[in-house]
């Protein structure tokens, strides 16, 4: 009977002291990879000198610098990330500065500005993220009554439709976010301001819904 119960103590000593060593190796196992992440360098790109806003840039532009970004990883200009035909910057860079992903557009996001234009009522249907409209405007010409109305900005794209309940929209039974040229954004802002009626009016639909 000793025997049987020293054979039974030795067996979860046993299963003890594995389970301990097991939690060491675990423990020295995580450590080691923390420390090989923190390490391990990833090639990016810096900017071969002084990058300012409208500057387009190829890899002759730049230069692949070796980094630890460890949890920074993704925010930065990689080679995979760089078009043939290059980028343009959206935000002046230093020379010798890490290229930020965000710093990099393409050429359309210089000539458009977002605007969020308030409806009297629900868009047309058609008006939904994509598409193309026009935006009209007719002014007050005495209280009431509206003069003839006319496109203030042919062609803005939809960003996306707002609930009227929400913020943004807060007095209007909804709203529109669209990308308009920027030459044409003191006229809409200017409509908007002295309480233009403001209509879209969708010119196509969705490039997946063509």
């Amino acid at each position: 009977m000793a025997a049987v119960r020293g054979t039974a103590m030795r067996g979860r000593l046993d299963v003890r002291f594995v389970l301990g060593l097991l939690l060491v190796l675990g423990s020295v196992a995580g450590v080691w990879a923390v420390v090989a992440g923190a390490e391990r360098t990833q090639a990016v790109y810096a900017a071969g000198g002084p990058l300012a806003v409208g500057d387009r840039v190829t890899g002759d532009d730049l230069e692949l610098a070796a980094v630890r970004l460890g949890t920074a990883a993704g925010h930065y200009l990689e080679p995979g990330d760089l078009p043939v035909e290059g980028v343009v910057m959206t935000r002046a860079v230093d020379a010798g500065e890490l290229v930020p992903s965000s710093a990099v557009g393409a050429e359309s996001s210089l000539r458009m500005a977002s605007v969020v234009v308030p409806l009297g009522a629900d868009p047309a249907h058609g008006v939904e993220p994509g598409a193309l409209v026009d935006v009209w405007s007719a002014s007050e010409a005495e209280q009431g009554a509206y003069g003839p109305p006319a496109v203030l900005v042919p062609g803005a794209e939809v960003v996306r439709t707002i609930d009227g309940r929400g913020l943004l929209a807060a007095g209007s039974a909804s709203a529109v976010e669209v990308l308009v040229p920027r030459d044409r954004v003191a006229l809409l802002l200017q409509a908007l301001a002295n309480s233009d009626a403001i209509s879209l009016v969708p010119v196509s639909s969705p490039p997946g819904d063509r």
